[in-house]
């Protein structure tokens, strides 16, 4: 009878957490909760997470070069932001992968740590993030594996001020509260702002906030500055009421990543490797397409195509293998978060990294 409830109470875990961290459902996981009380909220949620940990395998799962005993995936779980959605709209991986009787699965989030919070409890089996999501979930105790870079697009990432704002430089920064979503790429670009104009973190009132959260904050102007990504960078600018006090350009050195759960990198090669030639040859298009691209982004994310086109354009195209100047970079990361206490535990990033032999056997064609 007691597994009989536990295997219930995970599934009910796993759809749950679908709810919570996929954006366009936020809502739908409110109001059941609002219904039952404040006791039964605490006591449910409780419940829940405490079986989506301790019965959760992709925290003591390790990769393996090649499980053959493994029986290939029917549905891929993606796990996608609004910067990839394009790719979703495009159905490419679909027919790439339906001949083989596989189907996608996708889930949207706000950020990365809500991509990988999912991840870690099994409800999505892949998906991309910035540089520094990675290093929070890895200290968290999340089972995740490094399976191709993405490259860098710097210009694509700014810190807003308003309009009318008195902040004029970034030292006008110093005692200001800043938005940004916690263990995000912009929240490491900020860190890197900082440093180089000769300000500590500690100078700065960080809110953490997620994007949409961010969004309202500033609008009314109860912030003083937003760091931030593309699309929502680009949704400020066009509403008029954002200035760039400056942005990544000359400041971050690496892009994000594609990440896999270690079991299913352990045991989807051959998909892995079907998605990133995929993935790859829609990125080499969208660099030599690159009106088409804002074309087909402009009513899906409701921004004018004049902006479209300028975010389009402010964007590097591509993915990279997994190399070691990527790992030393992403290690520089980790420990600078470890620095700034802002990670429980200092972590190594080639525990959650291939060998290059097992990087070639599944991604030949990333270049």
């Amino acid at each position: 009878m007691f597994n009989f409830l536990f295997k219930r109470i995970r599934i009910y875990c796993q759809k749950w957490v679908i709810f919570r961290f996929a954006s366009q459902t936020r809502l739908l996981s409110i109001v059941p909760i609002q219904i039952t009380g404040t006791f039964i909220t605490g006591l449910c949620l409780s419940l829940l997470f405490a079986a989506c940990t301790a019965n959760n395998p992709s925290n003591t799962t390790t990769v393996s070069a090649n499980d053959s005993t493994q029986t290939k995936a029917s549905v891929v779980r993606f796990g996608y932001q609004k910067s990839a959605i394009i790719l979703k709209s495009k159905g490419l991986l679909e027919k790439r992968l339906q001949p083989e009787g596989v189907s996608v699965e996708w889930i949207e989030f706000p950020a990365g740590p809500q991509l990988l919070e999912a991840m870690n409890v099994g409800s999505i089996d892949l998906g991309h993030t910035g540089e520094s999501p990675p290093i929070f979930a890895q200290a968290g105790g999340t089972a995740i594996t490094y399976i191709a870079g993405i490259a860098p697009s710097p210009a694509s990432s700014a810190i807003l001020v308003s309009k009318n704002s008195a902040i004029k430089t970034v030292n006008d920064l110093k005692g200001k509260k800043i938005a940004l979503q916690k263990g995000s790429s912009a929240h490491y670009m900020l860190v890197q702002i900082l440093e180089k104009y000769g300000l500590k973190y500690s100078d700065i009132q960080p809110i953490y906030l997620p994007p949409a959260d961010a969004r309202a904050a500033f609008v009314r102007g109860s912030i003083d500055a937003w760091s931030i990504w593309d699309p929502f960078y680009a949704a400020a600018e066009k509403s008029g009421d954002a200035r760039v006090l400056i942005d990544g350009t000359g400041i971050n050195k690496q892009g994000g990543y594609y990440l896999a759960s270690q079991k299913f990198a352990s045991q989807q090669q051959e998909i892995i490797k079907t998605l990133l030639e995929e993935i790859q040859n829609f990125e080499q298009w969208s660099d030599q397409h690159r009106d088409e691209v804002a074309a087909s982004l402009s009513p899906i994310l409701g921004i004018d195509l004049e902006t479209m086109k300028k975010t389009t354009n402010r964007r590097k195209f591509g993915i990279t293998p997994i190399s070691q100047e990527l790992i030393t970079l992403q290690q520089q990361v980790a420990d600078k978060f470890y620095e700034l206490k802002l990670i429980p535990k200092q972590i190594n990033v080639k525990e959650a990294m291939l060998t290059p032999g097992q990087y070639a056997a599944f991604s030949p064609k990333v270049k």
